[in-house]
C-alpha cells in the first residue's frame, strides 16, 4: 500500500509488525516474521535511513522501536502531491498548446464540443487550474455542470493572482444561499456584477479559450458546450462581456475604501449591512427576495431603504438608486 511513497512492501510488513511489538530485538522480529536475519537487517537499516525505526539504546544489540510514520512520510508525500500538481498543470498546457497548434492548421480544430456534466465540469477546472491573468464570466440561474459553491477552484487561482469578473443573472440571487456563494468569491477578490437577464452561459479564460453551451437551459439530455480557440468568435464573445461588464450594476460585500478627495462621498458611507442591501435593490431584486437573502423581514428591509432615502435626501427609490451610483455607496 506505501510503495507509492517509497515504502517497500517487505519494509512495511516489518514496520507494522515493530508497531504491534512497540520494541523488538532483531532475532525476535526475524522469528515472528519467518523472515532470515540478514534480510531483516538489511530492511532496518532502509527504514532507519528513512526515519521510522531507531534503536533504544547505544548497545549493538539493543532494541529497536518504531517512530511515528506521519512526519517522515507525510513530507514524501507531500511532495508527491506537488509533483503530481505540476504534472497536471503541464498537461494542461501541453493539451491546450496541442489544440493551439491543431486550430492554426486544421479549421476543424477551432471548436471542439464536448458532452456531459463530468465532462464539462473537469474542463471548467482544469481551465482554471492552468489560468495565469484573467478568468471572466457570464452566471446565470441553476448552473448545467458546477454549482457556485463547489467551484474551489476560484479560490485556488484568485490566491496566486488570477483576475476573476463575474456577471451574475439577477434571478440566480433569488436562490438559496446564493448571496453568500457570491460574496464569499467576492471577500476573495471577485469582481462581481449583477445583470437582469445574459444571453448565453460563457466561461472565459486568459482571452484565449471560451466555454459556452450549444444547447438551451431546458432542454433535455445532457449538457454539451464549445469550447473555443483564439479566433474572431473568441474576439467577438470578449466584446461581448466587456459590453455587459460596462453596464451591469456593481456587487459588493462591503463598502468602497473611502477617498477623502471623492466630492461624492459627501461625508456619509454605508456600513457593510447597508452595501449588501443596496447592492441588491440596485440590482433590481423585490424586497421579498431581499429580505429572504439578507435573513430579515420585509418590513425592516422597507424600513432600512427609507433611512437611506432620508440619508440621501431623497423621497423615491428611483431617487435613491441614482444618489448611490452619484455618491459611490457600492
Amino acid at each position: 500500500m506505501l510503495r507509492v511513497i517509497g515504502l517497500t512492501s517487505a519494509e512495511e510488513e516489518l514496520y507494522r509488525c515493530l508497531v504491534q511489538l512497540t520494541r523488538a530485538r532483531v532475532e525476535e522480529l526475524a522469528e515472528r516474521l519467518r523472515r532470515p536475519r540478514t534480510d531483516i537487517l538489511t530492511h532496518l537499516d532502509a527504514l532507519r535511513a528513512k526515519g521510522l525505526v531507531q534503536p533504544v539504546g547505544p548497545e549493538p544489540d539493543a532494541p529497536l522501536r518504531p517512530l511515528a510514520p506521519d512526519v517522515p512520510l507525510g513530507g514524501v508525500l507531500l511532495r508527491q502531491q506537488e509533483a503530481l500538481e505540476t504534472a497536471r498543470a503541464s498537461v494542461t498546457q501541453l493539451a491546450e498548446e496541442y489544440r493551439a497548434a491543431m486550430r492554426r492548421h486544421d479549421a476543424e480544430h477551432l471548436v471542439e464540443v464536448i458532452t456531459g456534466a463530468r465532462m464539462l465540469r473537469e474542463r471548467l477546472r482544469d481551465l482554471q487550474n492552468a489560468a495565469r491573468d484573467e478568468v471572466l464570466w457570464f452566471c446565470r440561474a441553476n448552473p448545467l455542470a458546477m454549482p457556485g459553491q463547489d467551484n474551489v477552484e476560484e479560490f485556488h487561482a484568485l490566491a496566486r493572482g488570477v483576475r476573476y469578473r463575474a456577471i451574475y443573472e439577477r434571478e440566480m440571487l433569488l436562490e438559496p444561499d446564493a448571496l453568500q456563494d457570491v460574496e464569499q468569491g467576492v471577500r476573495a477578490g471577485e469582481q462581481a456584477r449583477v445583470l437582469d437577464r445574459l444571453p448565453v452561459r460563457l466561461a472565459i479564460v486568459d482571452a484565449r479559450t471560451a466555454v459556452c453551451p450549444l444547447v438551451p437551459d431546458r432542454s433535455s439530455g445532457e449538457p454539451s458546450a464549445a469550447v473555443i480557440g483564439r479566433s474572431q468568435l473568441l474576439d467577438a464573445l470578449l466584446a461581448l462581456f466587456e459590453s455587459h461588464w460596462r453596464i451591469a450594476t456593481p456587487l459588493r460585500a462591503t463598502a468602497p475604501s473611502e477617498d477623502p478627495e471623492d466630492p461624492t462621498a459627501e461625508g456619509y458611507r454605508p456600513d457593510a449591512d447597508e452595501v449588501r442591501l443596496l447592492s441588491l435593490f440596485v440590482a433590481g431584486v423585490p424586497d421579498k427576495s431581499i429580505a429572504s437573502q439578507l435573513g430579515v423581514s420585509r418590513r425592516t428591509v422597507q424600513r432600512r431603504l427609507a433611512d437611506l432615502m432620508a440619508v440621501a435626501g431623497v423621497d423615491t427609490r428611483p431617487g435613491l438608486a441614482f444618489q448611490v451610483a452619484r455618491r459611490g455607496w457600492i
